[in-house]
């Protein structure tokens, strides 16, 4: 194993010291235990938005704290769930007096470990409410999940929420957006390399130089089948098809695509990816309204990439366009 690393079980803390220092205008980190909140704390009469879940996804979740997205981020060890002593206190310093959205991947960790911070915050008096995000279409039940996965959509749940957040709506309304964006995001990705635990220090699953794991998590678990190498091309229709077909997308909808890279994939890459997947939505006579190219929730240095597709109406467009000043996204 060859990272830029210093001792593994300190990767985490490393890295949270370095990102506080590089973005210290818009975070401020916490330690002992560790979350990341905005640089002055909640907003007194706003609902504070938190999410979190493992590290190694970066930037998901810790690079979007700030303005038009979270309050506050809670990262666990390297693909594992961020503890309920940890989450408490996260969820305490988003409370700017109108009640918490805890934003949760659909992870059996992290929804018990939330589950329990928020039964806690609850008996102390916190309004919190609670929306899984489940939008990968690979998998019903996999290696660290009863029934889908949160991958890249979770992004699209964070803005659109925390847009509605800082447009002033109550905890009742940020919440229902937060639903319909569950409701409408979907997302597939493949693997044409595993990634390395640091504290594991060997691949998470062997993949032959000529194959691909075409349906893989965010948690280097292995997909849902694995076929030979094939042009980008051919790729791209195996995971925009079943998220077009999950959505049941109908000649004249407008939609986000967003096309995510899982940690180790060249930019050039990716839009090769989006390249195809607009032709395949337009050929559906779907049209692209928004676009989104990057590695924004990845998996370590896996070489791969997502697919997500979001069906936008007129207000979630508009939330996608407010401003948002994060060290990760920023318009």
């Amino acid at each position: 194993m060859k990272k830029l690393l210093n001792d593994p079980a300190n990767a985490v803390a490393d890295s949270l010291a370095g990102f506080a220092l590089a973005h210290a205008d818009i975070i401020q980190v916490h330690h002992d235990p560790a979350y990341v909140t905005r640089v002055g704390g909640a907003t007194t009469g706003k609902v504070g938005l938190v999410s979190g879940g493992g590290a190694g996804h970066e930037p998901l979740h810790t690079g979007f704290v700030g303005d038009g997205m979270l309050d506050v981020a809670v990262p666990g060890a390297v693909f594992t769930s961020p503890t309920p002593d940890q989450i408490l206190p996260a969820l305490q310093a988003a409370d700017g007096g109108a009640g918490v959205l805890a934003i949760v991947k659909n992870y059996t960790g992290d929804v018990l470990n939330f589950d329990l911070a928020v039964e806690l915050a609850e008996t102390e008096g916190l309004d919190v409410a609670t929306v899984l995000v489940n939008d990968d279409v690979a998998v019903e039940d996999s290696t660290y999940t009863a029934g889908r996965r949160g991958v890249a959509g979770t992004l699209c749940v964070e803005k659109i929420a925390g847009a509605a957040a800082q447009q002033g709506g109550d905890l009742a309304d940020v919440t229902g957006v937060a639903h319909r964006v569950v409701d409408n995001v979907r997302s597939m990705g493949v693997a044409v390399t595993a990634c390395t635990v640091p504290h594991v220090g060997a691949p998470s699953f062997d993949l032959p130089g000529d194959q691909l794991e075409i349906g893989i998590g965010i948690h280097g678990e292995p997909g849902r089948r694995r076929v030979k190498a094939v042009p980008a091309d051919e790729v791209t229709q195996m995971l925009l098809d079943p998220v077009a077909d999950d959505l049941e997308l109908s000649a004249g909808e407008r939609v986000l695509l967003f096309v995510n890279g899982m940690g180790g994939t060249p930019a050039s890459e990716l839009y090769v990816v989006y390249g195809r997947a607009r032709r395949l939505l337009e050929q559906r006579g779907v049209t692209v309204a928004r676009s989104l190219v990057g590695s924004y929730v990845t998996s370590l240095e896996m070489q791969g990439a997502s697919v997500t597709v979001l069906r936008l109406d007129d207000e979630l467009a508009a939330l996608w366009d407010a401003p948002v000043h994060t060290a990760a996204l920023r318009w």
